[in-house]
């Protein structure tokens, strides 16, 4: 007797869509036939469809422990899960930060049974921690180092050169960047303007982000490590990590591909503000330049909630950062519905490259004896964003009345039904991700 049979689903298998039936059993995929007639305790007819590799979002804040009043471990995961995403990145910049093996035990404590979706920590670099950081590998649930060489969002700070390559040198994880220059961001502060957040990408300007960016890759490659370089914005970025891969890889995100400066200021105000900023429409193209060419890896949210009642303050008093592990897909979605990448694009940036980047045991692929985790999509629905839907205790999106083609109807992880029709079902059951 089987689990689950989702049957008539178009199924995203070896890198094209297939008519197939898929047999669970004990939370793996067991059989995929044309057509599976077994006893079954539970069918989902996927008919019209697509039947996708569970997605996963590789950058998210849940902002636990710390500032619990915007997200925590359980709500995050519930705007996951009803956006279709079955693994999250969560990371480490909360209070007190994910800096010790002590701290990243509270995290996973914190998280088992009140995550929907499977879950793994980034452990947070500083200039002090690099022996910890050797320890790394057998650590379960961790998916890599996350390093800041320029300030963003908490304490967690390693801009010094020589700090940089000591956290390189010692770990055996993937170290994921926020790559912007702490020393050109203070130079230019001065260039903020009350009141205006049009001058965010002023003072975080293009300089700041690839001067940061060559010095990261530069080490990355003398050490022969792995550098994922995330929310790249500029297109000077663009055209230098394109002829820098191998061990570099690099993250865009739907915000950037989709919205784009001065218009979004105009629009959204401090509701826009995030770091690295928004730029304008020539680097927003080269965004784009860069997805038709595969030269990115991944696509993730950065998903970093604030309550609306601090975005609304006068800035630079207003807190970058906005929502997004629940607009995803539907966002993505929507871009390949308008012809601007292709479905097999986009699995590979939310279910392929993360499981060869990081190494993720089971995930990404509809095989045999993976995990029966599914991300179930319509790609003719059309769904309106709207700030009372959004999951995320923020209760706002930067896409709040935008409409979108294309969008997941049902969520399913470890062979258990997780959501069907916006509708969460079931208990939180998410377990750490496994690493190679």
């Amino acid at each position: 007797m089987l689990d689950l049979i989702i049957k008539n689903g178009s199924c995203f298998i070896e890198d094209k869509l297939r008519n197939k039936d898929i047999g669970v059993k004990d939370g793996k995929i067991i059989q995929i036939e044309d057509k599976i007639l077994d006893e079954t305790k539970e069918t989902f007819d996927a008919q019209n469809f697509l039947v996708l590799p569970g997605c996963m979002d590789t950058q998210v804040h849940f902002r636990e422990p710390g500032s619990t009043d915007a997200e925590d471990l359980h709500t995050g995961s519930r705007a996951a899960v009803v956006g279709g995403i079955t693994s999250v990145f969560e990371m480490p910049n909360t209070n007190p930060p994910t800096t010790s093996a002590k701290e990243f035990k509270n995290k996973l404590n914190l998280a088992k049974n009140r995550m929907f979706c499977n879950y793994a920590f980034y452990f947070g670099a500083t200039p002090d921690n690099s022996e910890e950081l050797a320890n790394l590998k057998s650590l379960e649930g961790c998916c890599g180092v996350k390093l800041f060489a320029g300030s963003s969002t908490g304490t967690l700070l390693v801009h010094k050169e020589k700090d940089i390559e000591k956290v390189f040198k010692h770990t055996s994880k993937v170290v994921a960047v926020h790559s912007e220059d702490e020393d050109i961001l203070n130079q230019r502060k001065k260039l903020r303007v009350k009141g205006d957040v049009k001058s965010h990408p002023v003072w975080r300007n293009e300089e700041c982000a690839i001067s940061s960016t060559r010095r990261i890759v530069k080490i990355a490659i003398r050490l022969n490590k792995q550098a994922h370089i995330l929310h790249i914005t500029t297109k000077e970025e663009i055209d230098f990590l394109s002829q820098h891969k191998g061990n570099i890889t690099f993250e865009i995100t739907p915000q950037h591909l989709t919205i784009y400066a001065p218009d979004c200021y105009e629009e959204l105000g401090t509701f826009a503000q995030m770091n690295p900023p928004i730029r304008d429409k020539s680097h927003y193209d080269r965004l784009w330049y860069a997805i038709r060419n595969n030269y990115n890896d991944t696509i993730g949210s950065d998903h970093a909630p604030h309550l609306a009642e601090n975005k609304k303050k006068e800035y630079p008093n207003s807190p970058s950062g906005m929502p997004g592990v629940q607009t995803l897909l539907p966002v993505m979605l929507n871009h390949i519905n308008d012809g601007k990448l292709k479905l097999e694009q986009l699995i590979k940036l939310v279910c392929e490259n993360p499981v060869k980047i990081f190494g993720i045991q089971n995930k990404g692929f509809i095989k045999k004896d993976f995990d029966a985790d599914f991300t179930i999509v319509d790609m003719n629905k059309v769904i309106e964003i709207k700030n009372e839907k959004i999951e995320s205790k923020c209760k706002w999106s930067p896409f709040n009345g935008k409409k979108f083609k294309g969008c997941p109807v049902a969520t399913i992880i470890g062979g258990k039904i997780k959501v069907k029709d916006g509708k969460i079902l079931g208990e939180a059951e998410g377990a750490p991700l496994l690493f190679k």
